[in-house]
């Protein structure tokens, strides 16, 4: 009986890694399709500021660019007002002069432009933007894309 739970526990051993695989390899897709517009817009806005932000590292810029680009596909709103507003509000933040000494002292020509591109993603201007620009701010892409029962 001993040797049986004991092969038991090797085999939970043994098989763990590969459970651990086949769950990582069943989410092949982003996930943004499931999540709501409104999430999807303040998603894209930080992605733009990102890139924004990053232009001049090009590997970073090109990939966080193509995620916003895939962003746009998974939301629903105002494509005329939207581009405007958006290119409003990460210039303004990434304007914002953050200063710390102490980083300064260490490293040099820190801008902080992470940290001001997460502060617009939780701020309220763009809260209220995505309020007025998203038009159906609850729905999910997936929702209202996926193929219809025959």
């Amino acid at each position: 009986m001993r040797g049986v739970r004991i092969a038991a526990a090797f085999a939970c051993i043994a098989f763990q890694p590969a459970m651990v695989v086949a769950k990582d390899a069943a989410q092949q897709s982003p996930e943004a399709g499931s999540r709501t517009y409104l999430q999807n817009f303040k998603d894209m806005v930080l992605a733009e500021c990102l890139a924004t932000a990053y232009k001049h590292e090009p590997g970073a810029s090109t990939d966080i660019g193509s995620s916003a680009s895939a962003l746009r596909d998974w939301t629903y709103y105002d494509m005329e007002r939207a581009p405007d507003v958006i290119h409003a509000l990460v210039a303004k933040y990434l304007a914002r002069d953050y200063r710390n000494p102490i980083v300064e002292s260490e490293v040099r020509d820190v801008k902080f432009d992470f940290l001001k591109c997460i502060d617009l993603y939780h701020g309220k201007e763009l809260d209220a933007a995505a309020k007025k620009l998203v038009l159906r701010p609850n729905g999910t892409y997936r929702a209202e894309h996926s193929p219809k029962p025959q």
